[in-house]
């Protein structure tokens, strides 16, 4: 049997076992790994982390991310998480997620978040990540563009076609920037969408949230870490603080101040 046809079975298994959906936006993705395998992973590449990146001391610091971590977390619907908020010491203004339920926040982006309700929005944005399982969706549509590319490449090599470079060249930008990065920026609005109603369940007030990406705006205009629209990762400021205002009815409806 050729490669090429034995790629499109492949693929065919792949999106016919793959199929997931979303909480709380619904959206179908395309996800091969299952939790455990995906949690495994999660928790092998942050205990690398922590041995590699220093840990921060400040033991207010520490206390107000967890607090502010688990008031999240028992909001989030996220079977057999295994839970853990750990502050580094860096002045990277970043956070970020891994499966399984571990989350990362690096000091530099206190000055930003301010306050309990700030950083809610910072941790509920990563927390929704994990439940979303975006990692997992990632990778299984890398492995959906690897086994493409495959049959691409050896039917072009079959054929012995003048243009298999150029061909292959034009695939791999095409994949990227027609795909995986406006995928990505996708994830990311989903996280805030599905971040700001963590918040707001969690007793935070998610008004906070337009507070907050308006600082990170302004940080990033200060620090020139602007790159091409069509290179980012992430959705423009103005965008996602348009999309925010445009969820808080819902997540208003769903917030409940927390009691004394």
């Amino acid at each position: 049997m050729r490669p090429a046809l034995l790629a499109i079975i492949f693929l065919g298994l792949l999106l016919l076992s793959g199929c997931a959906v979303v909480p709380e936006t619904g959206r179908s993705q395309l996800n091969i790994l299952s939790p455990g395998e995906e949690m495994q992973l999660g928790l092998t590449s942050f205990e690398q982390l922590k041995k590699e990146t220093p840990v921060s001391k400040d033991a207010k610091l520490n206390a107000l991310v967890q607090r502010v971590g688990h008031r999240i977390a028992a909001v989030a619907p996220l079977p057999n998480a295994q839970w853990e908020f750990v502050l580094f010491d860096s002045k990277e203004a970043n956070a970020f997620c891994l499966p399984g339920g571990k989350v990362g926040i690096y000091t530099g982006i206190l000055p930003i978040t301010q306050d309990e309700a700030g950083l809610s929005t910072v941790i509920g944005h990563e927390v929704a990540h994990a439940v979303a399982r975006h990692g997992a969706e990632r990778m299984s549509e890398a492995m959906l563009m690897q086994s493409v590319g495959a049959a691409l490449n050896a039917g072009l090599t079959a054929r012995g076609s003048k243009y298999h470079g150029a061909a292959m060249t034009v695939y791999g930008l095409g994949t990227s920037l027609g795909r995986a990065l406006p995928h990505s920026r996708k994830q990311e609005s989903e996280a805030d969408q599905i971040g700001l109603l963590y918040m707001a369940r969690a007793g935070y007030n998610p008004e906070a949230a337009v507070g907050f990406w308006q600082r990170f705006s302004s940080y990033n205009r200060q620090s020139g870490q602007a790159a091409p629209w069509f290179l980012r990762t992430h959705p423009l400021d103005e965008v996602r603080i348009r999309q925010l205002q445009e969820w808080m009815p819902r997540a208003k409806q769903e917030f409940r101040p927390a009691a004394n």
